[in-house]
């Protein structure tokens, strides 16, 4: 064969690969746009592992899957699921992770950051799950990149009615935790949902609101905390800059209110995922404990109550 003739059977390979989405390409911390027509159920493994079964109003997207995974104490064998949850008559994945287990567990809805959700933070709901937490991940922006608040809230809400359908979690013990935009609606969610009895926010924005889709700041609902907050952030965190998060914190103490706050150093903005991947720094697991710790304090030993002040 000549050296023509292989040139171009290499150009027609490399267009092959192109077009199948096999070439690489640059990474970017873009969301893709919404689709004119978008698809609840999501591609991949999850959403072909098995037939579709139901749970109450819930569809499920894929099959219980059971792995071990390593966790605080060692060994810890946890079960996940992706399925649609139903919320203002439209459907929206989420991603799911429990302890393999019987018991009585604590739950959380976690509220992935603007950029989607990542496997970074399937990763961490994993981890959490191996740490003895039942975790719902719903996918927000599945019709739009940014629904209004009442969208979200709506979602939130309907993530606690499947959490309190489950036999595995006691619904007393609910948590909330967001990251970046996530963040924000921890802080906005936390004061409105009588069900969450404490929550995380991961690099949040206090200040962010007082538009037609987004009417409320955070900061404006301190007065109806009831709940303990721990608010995690950097320093060098451009988006959410840590002034508002101090100023933040200094109308929480002047309100009574109970919150910790956990500042690392050099840290940017979205510290916990690096490239979509849960970042394995010293920092990001620190920051992690601190989370699990907390949870486990205001939710499985609860003593911390904002109502009581």
């Amino acid at each position: 064969m000549n050296r023509t003739k292989l040139l171009i059977m290499f150009l027609l390979l490399v267009s092959f690969l192109s077009a199948t989405g096999c070439a690489e390409s640059s990474d970017s911390d873009e969301v893709p746009e919404e689709p004119v027509d978008p698809e609840p159920i999501p591609d991949g493994p999850e959403a072909d592992a098995g037939a579709e079964n139901e749970i109450g109003d819930n569809e499920l997207a894929s099959e219980s899957q059971t792995m071990n995974l390593e966790n605080t104490e060692g060994a810890g064998q946890i079960r996940t699921l992706t399925l649609n949850i139903t919320s203002e008559n439209k459907e929206y994945p989420a991603y799911i992770a429990a302890p393999d287990a019987e018991g009585n567990y604590s739950a959380v809805v976690l509220i992935h950051s603007f950029n989607g959700l990542e496997p970074g933070y399937r990763d961490m709901v994993d981890r959490m799950a191996a740490d003895g937490f039942v975790v719902v991940a719903p996918q927000w922006q599945t019709y739009s990149r940014s629904p209004p608040d009442s969208e979200v809230e709506a979602l939130v809400r309907n993530s606690i009615s499947y959490l309190e359908s489950r036999d595995d979690i006691d619904p007393e013990k609910l948590g909330l935790t967001g990251f970046c935009a996530g963040g924000r609606y921890t802080m906005l969610f936390l004061p409105q949902i009588e069900e969450f009895k404490s929550g995380v926010a991961w690099y949040g924005f206090p200040y962010s609101g007082g538009t037609e889709t987004q009417p409320d700041e955070p900061a404006s609902l301190i007065d109806q905390l009831e709940d303990p907050i721990l608010i995690i952030h950097g320093t060098r965190d451009e988006a959410s800059n840590v002034s508002d998060i101090y100023r933040y914190a200094g109308e929480l103490d002047a309100a009574d209110k109970y919150f910790e706050l956990k500042v690392y150093q050099r840290e940017p903005h979205g510290f916990m995922i690096e490239d979509g991947e849960l970042s394995e720094s010293f920092v990001a697991q620190d920051a992690y404990e601190e989370m699990v710790d907390f949870f486990d304090r205001t939710l499985n030993n609860s003593t911390l109550d904002n109502s009581s002040q």
